[in-house]
C-alpha cells in the first residue's frame, strides 16, 4: 500500500491551517480528544441504555456502554492485527484494522441516540415522518452530530474527524434517501461520506473492516452486559423455572423471527426451538456452576458470567472472505468458516435480554412516559412562529445562519434528540406540570 493510501485514511473533509495542532500528536489521537471533550459524548451519561438513566448507580448508560464497546473492540483489533498477514500489507484503506480508529468509532457509535433509548428514536421518527415526510434514525444522527451540529474551535463543520474514523462509524453505508432504506446516513452528510468512500475505492454497500468490528463488538457488549444489568435488577431470575419455561422460549423465538436482520444466520438450517432451549438451559446451568465457584455470591457470579461470555465471543472474532460481495467479513470464525452456531447463540442472548427487560411492564411504562414527553416537546417546538422565543438563543442563531442547510422541523428534532433523559423531563415539566423553581436555574 502506498503512502497516498495511508494519507487517505487521515484526511479531514474540512481541514484548514487553523485546526492543525502539535505534530507530536497522531491524527487519531486528535480524533480521540475531540470525541472525549465533546458535549455530545458527555451527554451520553444521561441517556438510557436499557433502564432509564438515573435508575441507579450500577446500571449502564449509553456512556458506560460505549466505553465498554471501545475496550472490547480495541483489544480484538490488536489481536487480529497479529493474526492476519494481509492486514500488515495495507492493501486497501478499507481493509485495515487500526486499534485507535476502532476505539474512536466505538466511542462515537451511539452519539445519535435521543433520550429514552430506542423508544425515543422510534417516536421521533414517527413524528418527523407523519408530519414532515422526514426520517429520524440514530446512526444517521451520529453523522449529523459529528459533521454538522458539534462545534469546535476553528471549524464550522462538526468535529471534522479523519476519514478512517468517520467510515469506521458508518456501519450502514447507504443514503437514507434510497428507496426502502431504514438505516443509513441523511443526504446532507452522505455527500461527504460518499465522497470519502469513492476516494477510498470502497465497493458499493460494503463497510470497512473497522466498521464491521465496531458493530460486532457492540453486539457482544449488548448481549452480555444488558443481561448482567437485568440480573442485577431482578428482571432476569436465574433459575431453571424461568429458563425452561415455554413462554420464554416462544417469545425469544418470536423476536428472532420478527427481526429482519436475522436472515444472514440461516435459521432454517436448524431446529430453532431445540437450539433456543439448549442455549437457555446451558446458560442457567453455567450460572449454577459459577455460583458455586464464587461461594454463592450473586455479585461475583454476575461479573464472572459476563466476563466469560465476553471472552468467548471476543476470542472467536475473525476475518473471512465474503464471496457474495467480493469483500471481507468480520464475524465469528471457527475452522476458517463463519461460526453460525456462535452467531445464533449471541442472537438468542440478545433476544433473552429484550424479552425479559424491554418487555417488562415497568420498562414499558417508562417507554410510554417517554413517548408522552417527546410528543409534548415536539408539539411545543414544531411551529416556528410560536416557538422561536422558547428555544435557546444559540439554537435560533445557528438556525438563522444555516437555515439553507436544515428545515425548522429538522432543527427541532436535533434539539430534542440532543437532550438527556433528565433534561427532557425537566423541559417537559416546565410546560405541562405545576412546579416550583426559578427561571435562573442553569440549563
Amino acid at each position: 500500500m502506498t503512502n497516498i493510501n495511508v494519507n487517505v485514511r487521515k484526511i479531514r473533509l474540512n481541514d484548514s491551517e487553523h485546526v492543525h495542532s502539535n505534530e507530536d500528536r497522531d491524527e487519531y489521537e486528535k480524533d480521540y480528544a475531540r470525541l472525549i471533550q465533546s458535549p455530545a459524548f458527555r451527554r451520553l451519561q444521561g441517556k438510557s441504555q436499557v433502564f432509564g438513566a438515573g435508575s441507579g448507580d450500577y446500571y449502564r448508560t449509553r456512556l458506560t456502554h460505549s466505553l465498554e464497546v471501545s475496550q472490547i473492540a480495541r483489544e480484538v483489533a490488536r489481536r487480529l492485527g497479529k493474526s492476519y498477514a494481509f492486514l500488515a500489507r495495507k492493501e486497501h484503506p478499507g481493509l485495515m484494522l487500526d486499534p485507535e480508529v476502532v476505539e474512536c468509532a466505538s466511542l462515537a457509535h451511539d452519539l445519535g441516540h435521543p433520550p429514552f433509548g430506542h423508544k425515543g428514536e422510534e417516536v421521533l421518527n414517527v413524528l418527523l415522518n407523519e408530519e414532515c415526510g422526514l426520517s429520524y434514525e440514530g446512526n444517521a444522527q451520529n453523522f449529523r452530530i459529528l459533521m454538522f451540529l458539534e462545534k469546535r474551535a476553528g471549524s464550522e463543520s462538526g468535529l471534522d474527524l479523519t476519514a478512517a474514523v468517520l467510515l469506521a462509524i458508518n456501519k450502514y453505508p447507504f443514503s437514507l434517501d434510497q428507496p426502502g432504506r431504514i438505516k443509513g446516513v441523511y443526504s446532507m452528510e452522505w455527500e461527504g461520506i460518499h465522497y470519502l468512500r469513492q476516494l477510498w475505492g470502497m465497493p458499493e454497500g460494503a463497510a470497512t473492516l473497522e466498521a464491521q468490528l465496531m458493530d460486532l463488538c457492540d453486539d457482544i457488549a449488548y448481549s452480555t452486559h444488558d443481561i448482567e444489568d437485568g440480573i442485577r435488577a431482578g428482571k432476569i431470575q436465574m433459575n431453571r423455572h424461568l429458563f425452561e419455561d415455554d413462554w420464554l422460549v416462544d417469545h425469544v423465538i418470536a423476536e428472532i423471527v420478527d427481526d429482519p436482520g436475522n436472515g444472514v444466520m440461516s435459521w432454517e438450517q436448524v431446529d430453532m426451538k431445540k437450539m433456543v432451549k439448549h442455549v437457555l438451559s446451558q446458560y442457567v446451568q453455567q450460572w449454577e456452576t459459577i455460583y458455586i465457584e464464587c461461594n454463592r455470591e450473586p455479585s461475583r457470579t454476575r461479573r464472572e458470567m459476563k466476563a466469560r461470555w465476553v471472552r468467548r465471543f471476543a476470542n472467536q472474532v475473525g476475518i473471512i472472505d465474503d464471496p457474495d460481495s467480493g469483500w471481507k467479513r468480520v464475524t465469528f470464525v471457527r475452522d476458517g468458516q463463519k461460526d453460525l452456531e456462535l452467531l445464533r447463540t449471541m442472537e438468542i442472548l440478545k433476544k433473552l435480554a429484550w424479552v425479559t427487560l424491554i418487555k417488562d411492564f415497568r420498562v414499558q411504562r417508562l417507554h410510554k412516559r417517554s413517548e408522552i414527553i417527546i410528543n409534548g416537546l415536539w408539539d411545543c417546538f414544531k411551529v416556528e412562529e410560536t416557538s422561536r422565543l422558547i428555544l435557546p438563543p444559540d439554537w435560533i442563531e445557528s438556525y438563522r445562519m444555516l437555515k439553507d442547510k436544515w428545515s425548522w422541523e429538522r432543527m427541532v428534532a436535533d434539539y430534542i434528540s440532543g437532550m438527556t433523559d433528565a433534561y427532557a423531563e425537566k423541559v417537559y415539566a416546565e410546560f405541562f406540570t405545576s412546579r416550583s423553581g426559578s427561571i435562573y436555574e442553569m440549563d
